[in-house]
């Protein structure tokens, strides 16, 4: 069984639906095309429903290469030429690292330039470095400022898409839980105890389908997805049978 789709869960999300309507109001009365800034996974969801109840269908989601997770939604307006998507691609060159270089390393140094969130797309490591995708906007401070990284000294210059390190592909592991909630299911895929895991989900640490969750007893479904801070993301990708004793086979994948 599949999970429905989860309406807006706070101040935050309902205030990004009310202005993502204002943009297709915009959109709808000038004809012209508009773009968002960069969404997160949640964000897109909400996104493709609040459309879909408008009925509007003139839009696509991209991120700057094929399957990028963090995207920008493209709005087309009626008489609006298709603009270039408002987004590049930058290279980070480690001139000199005493250690591996990590995603909160690289999104920490972009952020500490004053650069906000919504303005960074995926960051992907290379062994050399990271390819960056940000907005077009604040592309220039990125070049300009940005030479150093997690101590390490970077040199930045504009990355091509026959660059990108391909996707790694993980195989699915598989389990058995005693039952689909969220603290048996998180135990069997971070190899935990379950009270290890409810200690987890009750400190704030998890979200499923990116939204936060302080709920245990919380039922999971086939295709959820789950962030767990300091511990990396999974996805639930498939529910099976019961086992003799009762117990569910479930299997995942570690992105």
């Amino acid at each position: 069984m599949l999970r429905g789709y989860i309406p807006p869960a706070d101040d935050d999300e309902r205030l990004f639906v009310r202005r993502l309507g204002d943009l297709v109001q915009v959109v709808r009365q000038r004809g012209t095309s508009r773009s968002t800034p960069f969404l997160s996974d949640r964000q897109q969801e909400l996104a493709r429903a609040a459309l879909a109840g408008l009925g509007f269908e003139g839009y696509a989601f991209d991120g700057g290469y094929p399957d990028a997770e963090r995207r920008i939604l493209r709005l087309f307006g009626e008489y609006g030429a298709q603009e270039p998507l408002p987004a590049v691609c930058l290279f980070a060159q480690t001139l000199r690292a005493d250690r591996a270089l990590t995603h909160r390393d690289y999104l920490g140094a972009l952020m500490s330039l004053g650069i906000r969130r919504e303005c960074i797309g995926d960051i992907l490591l290379s062994e050399d470095g990271a390819y960056l995708f940000v907005l077009d906007t604040v592309a220039p401070l990125v070049c300009d400022e940005l030479s150093s990284v997690g101590r390490c000294s970077v040199c930045v210059r504009a990355g091509r898409a026959e660059e990108l390190p391909g996707r790694e592909e993980r195989p699915a592991q598989t389990a058995t839980v005693a039952s689909l909630r969220l603290d048996a299911v998180l135990a069997a895929m971070l190899h935990i105890s379950r009270g290890d895991a409810v200690q987890l989900v009750k400190s704030g640490m998890v979200e499923v389908n990116h939204v936060s969750t302080v709920s245990a007893h919380y039922e999971v479904f086939e295709n959820d997805v789950f962030s767990i801070r300091g511990r990396g993301k999974y996805k639930l990708c498939g529910v099976g049978a019961k086992s003799r004793k009762g117990r569910t086979f479930v299997s995942y994948i570690e992105y």
